[in-house]
């Protein structure tokens, strides 16, 4: 499954206070994370209704818990106002995990407890991938292994 393309701009103050909220652990001082300024939605391709998903960095997440900012996109929720919405929640990460070919070790589903559509490990991105892909070529030029475009750029 894609992964869900929507993205949106960084609430930066409702993020800082939510982040605030977040329970320290005992004797320790929380600093505040470094903020992207947009988020991209971490959920597999979703109805329209449902809403968008971003897990923010926390350097304390207190019980376990995960802070996660919601989005619904302008005239998705039907009152007519058109601007995006956003909410902010501290949920339980999900409790799936998938074991390949080991029973010790498994991949853990890294979105939040009860998500909707697929589990993190079945979502694709095709834009990570093309980017990774585009890094392990220019490895393998900067490592003298160009192959045939080593040899074509010879001939000239």
């Amino acid at each position: 499954m894609l992964q869900c393309t929507s993205f949106t701009e960084l609430p930066e103050m409702g993020a800082r206070v939510a982040l605030m909220g977040l329970e320290d652990e005992p004797g320790e001082a929380t600093e505040a994370p470094e903020l992207d300024a947009f988020l991209l939605c971490e959920l597999g391709e979703h109805e329209e209704g449902v809403e968008h998903a971003a897990q923010l960095p926390s350097v304390s997440a207190s019980g376990g818990r995960d802070l996660w900012m919601f989005w619904t996109d302008g005239d998705g929720d039907g009152d007519g106002d058109g601007r995006r919405k956003f909410r902010f929640a501290e949920l339980l990460p999900c409790p799936a995990v998938i074991h390949r070919l080991s029973v010790k070790d498994g991949d853990a589903c890294v979105l939040f407890d009860r998500h909707p559509a697929a589990h993190s490990w079945d979502v694709t991105d095709p834009l990570a991938d093309l980017m990774a892909e585009r890094i392990r070529e220019e490895v393998r030029r900067d490592r003298g292994d160009g192959g045939a475009e080593g040899a074509r750029g010879g001939r000239s």
